[in-house]
């Protein structure tokens, strides 16, 4: 039997799913909110880039706006995010859940060639998750995912760009291991997304304490 999640939480949980395109992120964190939800938590979606004013210039100007600059530009969003939205959400006792958060910031702009020491640089005071979870799949099947839904962006329109994608984010992963995330790894090659975020629901269960799940 699935434990349910108290209502009065002090302090909220803050979970990450980063992946490459065609992964199943957004389908992943929707089926894992709904999960939670149904067993007493409350959950706050969010995403990256943010709905607030950086959030949608970054977006606005990543087809134009290249290298440091767009990094620059993302990371302001990020730290914007956590201050205006996150960290006050987790203080209200919420499951916090982003769709992209610092993994994402590893990898993105190294299509562009930046150096990823530059963007751990430039990233390493955000926010930590409780969990990190990096959503893995083997690159055929992201380009092959990718070629029926079309390319959400210009990186998607470079060559084999789902095998470099995929080599960066086990590249980041790596970094954020070795810095000390608690880092989940999710292969979404052919499992279906509701079972990755059973899976992830059953993580975050583990990282409660006992006195905060009711059975």
């Amino acid at each position: 039997m699935t434990p349910r999640f108290s209502s009065d939480r002090k302090h909220g949980l803050f979970v990450s799913v980063d992946g490459p395109g065609g992964a199943g992120k957004t389908t992943i964190v929707r089926h894992l909110a709904q999960m939670l939800v149904a067993h007493g938590a409350h959950v706050h979606v969010t995403a990256e880039p943010s709905t607030k004013t950086i959030g949608q210039l970054a977006y606005e100007l990543t087809p134009t706006v290249t290298g440091h600059a767009l990094a620059c530009l993302y990371a302001a969003d990020r730290y914007h995010h956590v201050e205006t939205e996150i960290r006050p959400l987790l203080r209200a006792g919420n499951i916090v859940i982003s769709d992209r958060y610092l993994a994402s910031g590893q990898v993105v702009q190294r299509f562009d060639g930046v150096d990823p020491v530059f963007l751990w640089q430039l990233n390493e005071e955000v926010e930590r998750p409780d969990l990190t979870v990096i959503l893995e799949a083997d690159p055929n099947v992201i380009t092959e995912r990718l070629s029926e839904r079309g390319p959400h962006n210009r990186f998607q329109l470079a060559p084999d760009s789902s095998h470099a994608e995929v080599k960066f984010y086990r590249e980041a992963t790596d970094t954020l291991i070795e810095a000390g995330f608690d880092v989940m790894r999710v292969d979404c090659s052919s499992r279906p997304p509701e079972q990755s975020a059973a899976l992830i629901r059953n993580r975050l269960t583990a990282l409660l304490a006992p006195n905060e799940v009711l059975s």
